[in-house]
Order: C-alpha cells, then sequence, then structure tokens
C-alpha cells in the first residue's frame, strides 16, 4: 500500500530492516561486557562501548522528535545543545548497561513506531542553523532514517574495533 506521496508499506519496512541489522550488531557487540568494560577507552579517541550505546540511543531520539516536531525541537549550535551532545557519550555513575540497553530497546521500538504510522516518508522539516548543517537545507522524514541508519552502522563499527580492542571479540567479520 502507498500513501498519498508515495510511501509504501515495503519502504518503511525496508528502513525498519537496515535499522535492525545495525542495531543488533551494536547490541551484539557489547553481548557480555562487564561494567568496568563498558566504560574502557582503549583507543586513542575517547569513545567507549557505554557511551556508544548511550550516543545511539540519544541521537534516534532527538532525530525521531525532529521529524515529529520540526526544527525547534533539535535546537541550534548553542552552548547547551553542544553540551548536551558531548554528554550523550558519557556513561553516568548511575548508569548501567542493562538501564542503556533497556532504553535503547524502547527507542528503537518508538522508532519503528514512527516509521509505521506516519502520514508520509516525505514529511519535510527545515534543519536548525548550526556548522554542521548545510545553510537553509531541509530534510524529509525519509532523509532523516537514511541518516540515523548510516549513524547506527558507523557507531557499530566503532563499537566493533573498540570490543576487540578489549578482548579480541568481534561482532562483524
Amino acid at each position: 500500500m502507498t500513501d498519498q506521496r508515495g510511501s509504501s508499506d515495503i519502504e518503511r519496512r525496508e528502513f525498519i530492516g537496515a535499522l535492525a541489522k545495525h542495531r543488533g550488531l551494536l547490541v551484539r557487540t557489547v553481548r557480555g561486557i562487564s561494567e568496568e568494560q563498558a566504560r574502557l577507552r582503549p583507543t586513542v579517541s575517547a569513545l567507549c562501548l557505554g557511551g556508544l550505546i548511550k550516543h545511539v540511543t540519544t541521537m534516534e531520539e532527538g532525530w525521531a522528535k525532529f521529524v515529529k516536531e520540526g526544527t525547534s525541537a533539535m535546537g541550534g549550535a548553542t552552548a547547551t545543545t553542544i553540551a548536551r551532545f558531548s554528554a550523550s557519550f558519557e556513561i553516568t555513575d548511575d548508569e548501567t548497561m542493562a538501564v542503556l540497553l533497556e532504553r535503547y530497546r524502547e527507542q528503537a521500538r518508538a522508532t519503528d513506531e514512527l516509521v509505521m504510522t506516519l502520514p508520509s516518508l516525505e514529511v519535510l522539516h527545515p534543519l536548525p542553523d548550526a556548522p554542521w548543517f548545510e545553510q537553509g537545507a531541509s530534510w524529509s522524514a525519509r532523509r532523516v532514517l537514511v541518516h540515523i541508519v548510516a549513524e547506527t552502522a558507523q557507531h557499530a563499527g566503532h563499537a566493533d574495533i573498540i570490543r576487540e580492542t578489549i578482548d579480541g571479540a568481534k561482532s562483524m567479520g
């Protein structure tokens, strides 16, 4: 079935399938790690496994909110927005991998539901003013979903490298 603007159930299911694949790789990469390992930063980057799970959850949540609410949901290039972005990679003392993974599962369900219930994937919103976005650009829900898939895949790769550095385990390869 195709909606009034050309978004089919097949296309929506393909987005959900691509997200499920890369989410699954990311989650498989952290399977069996200790709380201590979740916080390790064994490479020259500042990334840790728990921080990647937290960041991908926060990123997906923010983009889903953008699709539903528009530009104001994202905020611009403010000190608060930049601080929130940096904090999305940090695990607080009270956050455990179980908590982070449950939050990720909940966000995945919410995003999948959004994909299937949007009136159209052509929903379009201007991006906020920020140096990391093209000036004056707008993104459709479809473009946002492509970005979420790409970012999830990229961070799943980061996680795989970090995990291999920690204990030699690999989820991809």
